[in-house]
């Protein structure tokens, strides 16, 4: 067992983190010498557990609260609405945040670096995961990109600030950084929906790209790795397990609003109809793996799962290609849940022959999930590249 010598509320979550084997061995010694606090502005925005929501904390008015915050296994925003949110109320949209203690050292285990690696990271943010690796990697061995200047600003501050000045560029990761390839190492810390193939043809032969990935099925992201082929036409792997980040600016999405789709009268002239298939097995979770296999195969299609109530539960479908929309209805004690289905795409008759797949495959979760990436777009499998499930743009 790994000895962590600090002291506080660290110490405590250092022990939570190699417990569940998420901070491994190699990684202590940088847990211990680079912590999160040095790195968050002095108002955040915490996820409160309890509430679901984000919370404001200023460590000018509540320090103890603050560094409670800091040390705990929570994400913290740092940032509203690209910067135009003024005031501690939450804004309308997080853009920057600081991700769960848990989460960035998984990724960091998963990136499996080792002595003089070279390391390019997509999204600096408050600049902690540049300062993991650079602490553990060396100095001149880790560039991070970051798309908001403001950001960038303040990360390399605050990386100036604690002695580990890595060169932050303000520009758009999407492009890489051709400059300094090629790299040992790529890791994003921002979701996606189409991976550049700029960040595999940035990669050393045999490199590792590790970034979070998902489809507009919603806000669900898997962490992908994958490993660069040898003539440098192709990177492929699998999926490593669910994740939920902010996305790469340049891949955000205008979420469909239900108005536009559904008209004032409801589902009055909708085409109704019935599914077996009961809310237990659908899963209304946000880290369901079927819903990810659903996004796999159903393109362009958006979930938005409603709350409960009176024992009913709407699972609503919308269209990004025109205004077709569906939603499933399922409710407590009964066998069947009702559907209604409008436009010329029959969104639920989708979702359930995907859902069926993924059942009849034996509800393969995200590990037996794969993806190849090539200059001519990506590929999604089951277990190899040799079953592809959809050729994604």
């Amino acid at each position: 067992m790994t000895t962590i010598d600090f002291d506080g509320g660290r110490a405590a979550l250092g022990r939570s983190l190699l417990a569940s084997q998420v901070l491994s061995s190699d990684w202590v010694p940088t847990f211990a010498a680079v912590p999160r606090s040095a790195f968050l502005p002095d108002v955040i925005w915490p996820h409160d557990m309890a509430s679901g929501g984000s919370v404001a904390v200023s460590r000018l008015d509540d320090p103890v609260t603050w560094q409670g915050y800091a040390d705990a296994n929570v994400p913290i925003v740092t940032q509203w609405d690209d910067g135009t949110h003024d005031g501690l109320t939450p804004g309308e949209l997080s853009t920057s945040s600081a991700s769960m203690p848990s989460v960035v050292f998984s990724m960091l285990r998963d990136l499996e670096v080792m002595a003089g690696c070279r390391v390019l990271e997509i999204g600096t943010g408050t600049g902690w995961n540049a300062a993991l690796l650079a602490h553990r990697l060396g100095l001149p061995n880790v560039v991070s990109i970051e798309v908001d200047p403001v950001v960038a600003a303040s990360a390399r501050e605050s990386l100036r600030r604690f002695g580990l000045p890595v060169e932050v560029i303000t520009g758009d990761g999407f492009l890489g950084c051709p400059d300094g390839a090629p790299w040992d190492r790529v890791i994003a810390t921002c979701g996606l929906r189409s991976l550049p193939f700029a960040w595999v043809e940035q990669l050393r032969p045999g490199g590792l790209l590790l970034a979070p990935w998902g489809t507009n099925h919603g806000h669900l992201d898997a962490t992908v790795r994958l490993v660069a082929a040898q003539d440098g036409c192709s990177a492929s792997g699998r999926f490593l397990g669910p994740v939920e980040f902010m996305k790469l600016r340049a891949q955000r999405m205008a979420w469909p609003a239900h108005e536009r789709y559904v008209p004032p009268e409801g589902v009055a002239d909708a085409v109704k109809s019935s599914t077996s298939i009961t809310e237990a097995e659908f899963g209304t979770g946000r880290f369901d793996a079927s819903h990810f296999a659903v996004g796999l195969q159903v393109r362009d299609c958006v979930r938005s799962v409603a709350d409960k109530r009176e024992g009913a539960r709407p699972v609503w479908f919308y269209s990004l290609t025109d205004r077709s929309w569906a939603v499933v209805i399922f409710r407590d004690g009964e066998g069947e849940a009702t559907v209604y289905q409008s436009g010329e795409r029959r969104l639920w008759d989708d979702v359930e022959a995907g859902w069926r797949w993924w059942d009849a495959e034996g509800r393969p979760g995200f590990e037996r999930f794969g993806l190849t990436a090539t200059a001519e777009g990506q590929t999604a499998w089951l277990d190899s590249p040799e079953q592809p499930i959809a050729v994604l743009a």
